[in-house]
Order: C-alpha cells, then sequence, then structure tokens
C-alpha cells in the first residue's frame, strides 16, 4: 500500500483503550466491527447451557479479534469477547472498512489472506481438538501463543484445550519433570565398569 493510502486507512479507524475485563461484544449483540489490537490480549469464548464459557480464541498484540459469523450475517452473537489485559485497538466501522477495500485493492487482497489465514486456523484448532491427546493440545497451545500462557488465568487456557483445570496442571507438571534418560550405558562404559 503506499503512504496515502495508508493515511487513509488510518482516518478511517477508531482507536479505543479498553480496560481489563471490558467486554467488546456480548452474547446477543450484533458484530459490526474490525478490531486491530496494538496492544493487550482479548479472548472469544460462549457459554455452554451449563453455564460454564468455552474458549474459542486469543487475541494479543498485533492481531484481529472478531466474531465472523455474526459479521458476516448480521445476526446477533452468541460469543462474547472480553479483554484479559489493559489493550490498545483500532476499530473500523463495518461500512468504513468495505469502503476502504472498494478503494484500495491492496487492502481488499490483505482482507481476503487475513480471511484465509483465520479459515486455515480454524481447521486447525478444528482438527487437534478431535484427534490430539491433552498433552498435545498443551503443546501446540505453547507453540501457537507463546506469549499468552502468562498472561491468563488458567482456567480459561483448560477452557481453550478443553479440559478441566486439574487435568491441565497434571500436564504443566509432568511438562517440568526432568526427562530420564532410559537408554543403556554406552559399550566403552560398560567395559569401563
Amino acid at each position: 500500500m503506499s503512504d496515502e493510502e495508508l493515511e487513509l486507512v488510518h482516518l478511517g479507524c477508531v482507536k479505543r483503550t479498553i480496560r481489563k475485563w471490558q467486554s467488546i461484544l456480548q452474547d446477543g449483540e450484533v458484530w459490526r466491527t474490525n478490531c486491530f489490537i496494538a496492544s493487550g490480549c482479548f479472548r472469544l469464548y460462549r457459554l455452554g447451557g451449563d453455564g460454564i464459557d468455552h474458549t474459542l480464541r486469543f487475541g494479543v498484540d498485533n492481531w484481529w479479534i472478531s466474531d465472523q459469523e455474526s459479521y458476516n450475517n448480521e445476526k446477533n452473537s452468541d460469543y462474547n469477547i472480553e479483554a484479559l489485559a489493559a489493550s490498545t485497538v483500532f476499530i473500523w466501522t463495518k461500512e468504513k472498512w468495505t469502503e476502504l477495500m472498494q478503494a484500495i485493492p491492496a487492502l481488499k487482497k490483505f482482507n481476503e489472506i487475513l480471511l484465509a489465514k483465520s479459515y486455515e486456523a480454524s481447521q486447525r484448532r478444528i482438527f487437534s481438538l478431535i484427534s490430539y491427546s491433552a498433552e498435545e493440545k498443551y503443546k501446540e497451545f505453547q507453540q501457537t501463543y507463546p506469549s499468552v500462557f502468562n498472561r491468563v488465568p488458567l482456567h480459561m487456557v483448560a477452557s481453550y484445550l478443553g479440559v478441566s483445570r486439574e487435568t491441565l496442571s497434571r500436564i504443566r507438571k509432568d511438562a517440568r519433570k526432568p526427562v530420564k534418560d532410559k537408554k543403556p550405558p554406552a559399550f566403552t562404559e560398560r567395559l569401563s565398569k
């Protein structure tokens, strides 16, 4: 994008400071914005019929957060988005974003890439949920969200992984244990005894 196009994108947004635990989307509302996280941490979650919350994703510095289903279909959301830390975001209304994409082909291409990457991440997440062990999910979480683990309560990490808090504690404890070398001593070591 040219400097002029970047300036148009910048002029089309609103900068907001969000408090820790502040919601930017509550279930029943329609999500009508694009939200870029300049700094901070968010989670997208949904309450189950049993009242337990289920975390679908986290969003951290330089990521985007949204409810695409509500945004695309202009329907009431089933999800909530809350800040897990004091955060700064840039927000574009759906109308402004559409206008900018029509005016700036590079932004439209960027948006297409962003949506494709989001879809790919969703596919990987579904696959891990249905096929990985709890330990494998934990390792993948650490790789995907290295900066999140120490920023969010453990029950939210457990919710994201689809495991109980107790299971997560056991996995973390086991991961800290040193790995014992179980291979037999080398031939030369056995001879020297």
